[in-house]
């Protein structure tokens, strides 16, 4: 075990841009037929920043479009097909190294719906890397909310909190993602955050503030936690 193991009691990670991507012909592919139905022609860059959420404000960007959020949702979900979206879905190389280090309950903790979660992680065959696994809806809020966080530890058995009553154990636990969400849906939940950025931050255009800052998962098993970049 490394010392950054060692340095929490649980670890909670994020899915999509942080373990796992998807090609990018199948996202191009998927929002080109979705502007063709609902009258937008994306760019390159739009697509990116729709697809990955890069300044974490999707709002305005439909916004800037003209683009009714709600019938982009709706047309994008009709679009999408469980079964090619897994296929097209890769898993990062360093997250195998990094999820294989950890001693301890691990939790996922995503806004991919259940639909679509279900065959990635049966095509990747990472189903028995989580003790967990949340899929945020709208009855049960989405990240920065603490509350996919706060259910996901439950199910794993661990509390943050310390007190006198027994209703909790003090575990030291923290959240690994790629998106402003993720941060703050650790901090909302009590825990330490860690930002990855797979993008770099001219492509994402924010620099995304967190406890520590990796480009790849195998820092967070390299050195201590504690010494990680600070953003």
């Amino acid at each position: 075990m490394s010392s950054s193991s060692a340095s929490y009691d649980f670890w909670v990670f994020d899915l999509d841009g942080t373990l796992v991507d998807v090609e990018q012909s199948y996202t191009k592919e998927v929002l080109t037929i979705v502007g063709d139905r609902i009258g937008h022609e994306f760019s390159e860059w739009e697509m990116a920043a729709l697809w990955y959420g890069f300044d974490g404000k999707r709002g305005d960007l439909f916004s800037q479009m003209g683009i009714d959020p709600a019938n982009f949702w709706s047309t994008f979900h009709e679009v999408e097909d469980a079964e090619s979206r897994a296929a097209a879905t890769f898993l990062y190389k360093d997250a195998d190294r990094v999820l294989s280090d950890i001693d301890g309950p691990v939790g996922l903790v995503t806004h991919c719906q259940q639909y679509l979660t279900e065959p990635v992680l049966d095509h990747l065959d990472i189903r028995d890397w989580f003790d967990t696994v949340f899929c945020c809806t709208d009855e049960s809020g989405w990240k920065p909310d603490p509350e996919p966080v706060q259910t996901a530890m439950q199910a794993m058995g661990v509390n943050t909190k310390l007190n006198g009553n027994g209703n909790g154990n003090g575990a030291r636990g923290v959240l690994v993602g790629d998106s402003p969400q993720d941060i703050g849906a650790a901090w909302n939940a009590g825990l330490d955050s860690v930002h990855i950025e797979r993008h770099g931050h001219d492509r994402r255009g924010v620099c995304v503030l967190g406890d520590h800052r990796v480009t790849q998962l195998d820092e967070l098993v390299s050195q201590p936690t504690r010494t990680l970049s600070k953003d």
